[in-house]
């Protein structure tokens, strides 16, 4: 079968060169979407007059008949056809006769394409806030039943101060609230119609490009026909959005990974969500953790290509926007899969309490404590922490930790030290106590997932 649009040429490509201009092994991915905008296209061609009744109808019916065989994977995809469209209309044209090719009236494979992916995008992005909302919830729980669990909190990798586990769960809530809010607000960007817009200026037949964007549930369209067709800032944006996405998934995965070691053994992680090894029969892997780490690289790498595919294009429409879509495919791909991963990983995770306060009470961590307790006394802070410092120094020489120090060690140090200096060096009571706004202290980690429980019943009401 000849090219749609070989009428122009006189001589054929050879095979390899359609193999490699082709596009059709990666945009089938398009194929609903494709008859989606298809279908509002010629119902706007019929409300305009530009088709009769007829020809809408029978091409109407030829294009659900191939939505059918589509949904149930019944169509087969030609090179020689090159890309998604020209593969749709050469099977319409085979199901219903030459008044297929009407469809095509008043519309470019450049708008064409545009509109497929402005729908991909948006039915994608509206799933990965669902799982982004599922994940938080997944989190919340998980806090919730940990707000006076103690655990090291930590900054350059050593041991700072003693946290609530809930508190630590929950920074990463806050991030996956922003995510949520950054693909939110992408739609506005994605809900917008490129049909109609032509190969780059537009159509002499009267359409109605208000009308197919209105059937396909588009909020406006794009006020100019060249940017309409160059446009991918929407996709841009959404790879934006999955690297920062990825980015907090990957510092959460690190953390995972660490917690589940011999060394921390803070956690223990489900074993749907393990692996083992080959040789060494006593291994339990974090792999899942690992992948979503290692993954991250390749959704940086997709919006770095396409970054750079998009840097030097004149307008409107150029070949190299073929490039568009296959690492848009990955990162959707790769987002879904580990924003499902992680709210199972998160959900089964064994927590060892006893393990994460034992941590708290074998290390330096409450010296701030320390400190805060001098200038509570009116010490300046700086002279207080030169004190605890000297302090610290002596029992590492000693071999124990600021607890274990006797009354008279502490009032050698400085005698503003009483009895009551050993209920503030006890991590319980140092956690407790930090009820600064947005601290670790319960009461303000319970209001934060009060607060939280309400942005997610929030979130279902708008969708």
């Amino acid at each position: 079968m000849s090219k749609l649009w070989s009428g122009r040429f006189t001589k054929s490509a050879e095979e390899w060169v359609d193999e490699f201009g082709a596009s059709i092994s990666f945009d089938k991915e398009l194929v609903l979407e494709d008859i989606e905008g298809s279908l509002a296209h010629v119902a706007m061609l019929g409300k305009t007059g530009i088709l009769p009744e007829s020809d809408v109808k029978l091409i109407q019916g030829g294009l659900k008949t191939l939505e059918t065989k589509a949904k149930a994977g019944e169509l087969s995809f030609s090179v020689k056809m090159e890309d998604i469209h020209l593969n749709l209309e050469s099977m319409l044209i085979e199901e219903i006769g030459p008044v297929g090719g009407k469809l095509h009236t008043g519309r470019s494979r450049n708008d064409q394409v545009a509109t497929d992916m402005h729908l991909y995008l948006r039915r994608q992005t509206e799933d990965v806030l669902q799982l982004i909302n599922g994940l938080q919830e997944a989190v919340l729980i998980k806090a919730e039943q940990h707000v006076e669990t103690l655990i090291p909190g930590y900054t350059h990798l050593q041991r700072a101060q003693p946290v609530s586990f809930a508190h630590h769960l929950m920074a990463y809530f806050w991030m996956l609230e922003r995510d949520k809010q950054r693909f939110s607000e992408s739609l506005k960007r994605i809900n917008v119609s490129p049909l109609g817009a032509g190969a780059l200026a537009g159509t002499t037949f009267p359409i109605d490009r208000v009308y197919s964007a209105e059937q396909l549930g588009f909020a406006s369209i794009y006020e100019n026909s060249m940017d309409a067709v160059s446009d991918r800032d929407f996709i841009l944006e959404f790879l934006s959005n999955s690297s920062t996405l990825m980015m907090h998934l990957s510092r959460f995965s690190e953390e995972i990974i660490l917690w589940s070691s011999q060394e921390f053994q803070f956690i223990e992680l489900d074993d749907a969500f393990a692996t083992g090894s080959s040789i060494m029969p006593q291994k339990k892997n974090p792999d899942m953790a690992e992948l979503i780490r290692g993954k991250t690289g390749r959704v940086y790498g997709n919006l770095m290509g396409l970054l750079t595919v998009l840097k030097g294009l004149p307008l409107a429409y150029n070949k190299d926007m073929q490039e568009d879509k296959e690492g848009m495919f990955d990162t959707v791909k790769t987002v879904i899969g580990s924003l499902k991963i992680f709210e199972g990983m998160v959900s089964t995770m064994k927590v060892r309490t006893e393990k994460m306060e034992q941590a708290t009470k074998s290390d330096f961590s409450n010296a701030t404590e320390l400190a805060d307790y001098l200038a509570s006394k009116g010490m300046p802070f700086r002279e207080a922490h030169e004190v605890v410092g000297k302090l610290v120094l002596q029992c590492i020489n000693k071999g124990c930790y600021l607890a274990d120090l006797q009354l008279s060690d502490f009032k050698a140090a400085s005698g503003l030290f009483e009895d009551d200096i050993y209920a503030a060096l006890n991590p319980y009571e140092a956690v407790k106590r930090r009820n600064s706004a947005g601290g670790t202290g319960f009461k303000q980690v319970s209001l934060a997932i009060e607060k939280g429980k309400s942005l997610l019943a929030e979130f279902q009401k708008q969708i």
